[in-house]
């Protein structure tokens, strides 16, 4: 299979340009390894928050964001002093590290309940700083309009990955033990390492892959080998101002934090039907499996066959919209019938929207900030915001459980919500494209 081939192969699914195939691949697989890792770990995650108490999630989800605080500012000084190359792979290296140690941590049946609760932290924050870390990478290289056009193909790299990963939990597990599959987790971050060695090289001066520059302005070779090889510099609590002095970056962090409220009520919701309908851990683990199992499927070819498409022709707001239109119609239909069925068929349909739509359409949303923003400010975005409002939601939502609220009632009190996360998402599609036209005026 030469490069030849897999140019014309690419080209068939994807609207791809002369020299794009290269780094197109190999963000594929990065993305592919790096999911794949965290799905074969999810379903253990899910299962290990039950064993840690139902009642407890809101002070698990409380947990993740105080250990958010103390790990962004260490990353942000990473980010400062370290050039890309460098602290990209470093933080895969550091999550390796920390799998090996819980698999010997449960292997050996050290404080079972502990360790499920610390785990359960540590994966919602390996979730986040993987694939942030990702994303920055991808808009550091792709320009707006071929994050439009490709976004959709490289997040198909991680949806293939989500289904590979549940995949082999549910084919595994018994054979293996679900505990020896943190090993398979770990070869696969070391596998995205390697993607992103061979991404640093597609997109060095004088490669073959045509992709922009890394700020605007700068067009030589040396000028962009400077700018992306070298720190980024500044303080480590640099994101945070960027965040609040930027309106448009402000909007971003509203609407992932509508996007959390939204989450967190339907995972609270899920949690609660699926601990009522089996006390049988192993069922626990099968049911998520299976959900995760489903959602890969539709993700996997809504990407490949429709998402660049649909960028492209409807725009990112309409793109970003679509995924609180799809929460208010599965909220509602929650609201009648609070059932297994209904929550599965929900997480389906939710999550398949965000994977294949609205997510690639909001990581378009960051290719035309500049580069520093692209790992400071997304970081936080991504990271304390998103847990920030997680751990918000989760004791809302616990709250209104004290209260007396039934989950139909919570359901229905949550759709006027999306209705105002719909609006934002039109807004913000309008300051992209407004963002878009300014960087291109200035480079030509």
């Amino acid at each position: 299979m030469n490069q030849a081939f897999v140019q014309r192969l690419l080209a068939r699914m994807v609207a791809l340009r002369p020299g794009e195939g290269r780094a197109l691949g190999w963000s594929f697989a990065y993305f592919f390894c790096l999911l794949a890792g965290y799905y074969v770990l999810r379903p253990l995650r899910d299962e290990m928050g039950i064993a840690g108490g139902v009642r407890n999630l809101q002070w698990l989800f409380t947990a993740t964001f105080a250990a958010m605080l103390i790990a962004v500012p260490v990353f942000g000084a990473m980010v400062a002093r370290l050039p890309r190359a460098r602290f990209i792979p470093l933080i895969y290296h550091f999550f390796v590290a920390n799998i090996v140690v819980f698999w010997l941590l449960l292997t050996f049946d050290l404080g079972k309940v502990q360790v499920a609760r610390v785990f359960f932290v540590w994966i919602s924050i390996f979730n986040l700083f993987a694939v942030s870390v990702f994303w920055s990478f991808m808009s550091d290289l792709y320009s707006s309009e071929q994050g439009k056009r490709l976004f959709g193909f490289v997040a198909a790299g991680g949806s293939a990955g989500a289904l590979l990963g549940p995949a082999l939990t549910v084919g595994l597990a018994a054979q293996l033990g679900p505990v020896n599959l943190l090993i398979i987790a770990a070869l696969f971050l070391e596998f995205a390492v390697l993607c992103v060695c061979r991404l640093e090289s597609a997109s060095a001066p004088g490669a073959t892959a045509p992709l922009k520059p890394a700020t605007k302005g700068l067009s030589s070779p040396a000028l962009r080998a400077q700018s992306e090889g070298d720190a980024l510099g500044g303080g480590w609590l640099t994101g945070i101002a960027m965040v609040l002095r930027s309106p448009y970056l402000a909007g971003i962090a509203l609407w992932v934090s509508l996007l959390s409220l939204a989450g967190t009520f339907l995972y609270f919701q899920q949690a609660n039907i699926v601990a009522a309908a089996s006390d049988d851990p192993a069922v626990r683990t099968r049911i998520f499996a299976t959900i995760d199992l489903a959602i890969g499927l539709l993700t996997i070819i809504v990407q490949i066959v429709a998402t660049g498409r649909l960028i492209s022709r409807f725009g990112v707001g309409r793109a970003a919209a679509l995924l609180p239109l799809v929460f208010a119609l599965g909220f509602l239909m929650l609201a009648f019938s609070p059932m297994l069925l209904v929550v599965i068929v929900f997480q389906a349909i939710q999550r398949t929207a965000n994977f294949a739509v609205s997510n690639p359409a909001r990581e378009v949303l960051f290719t035309v900030v500049e580069r520093d923003e692209k790992y400071k400010a997304k970081n936080v975005i991504d990271i304390v915001v998103f847990r920030g409002a997680d751990a918000l939601s989760g004791w809302m939502f616990a709250a209104l459980r004290g209260a007396g609220m039934e989950l139909s009632t919570i359901s229905l009190a949550t759709v006027p919500v999306t209705g105002a996360w719909l609006v934002l998402a039109l807004a913000l599609g309008r300051a992209q494209e407004r963002r878009a036209e300014a960087r291109g005026a200035v480079r030509a």
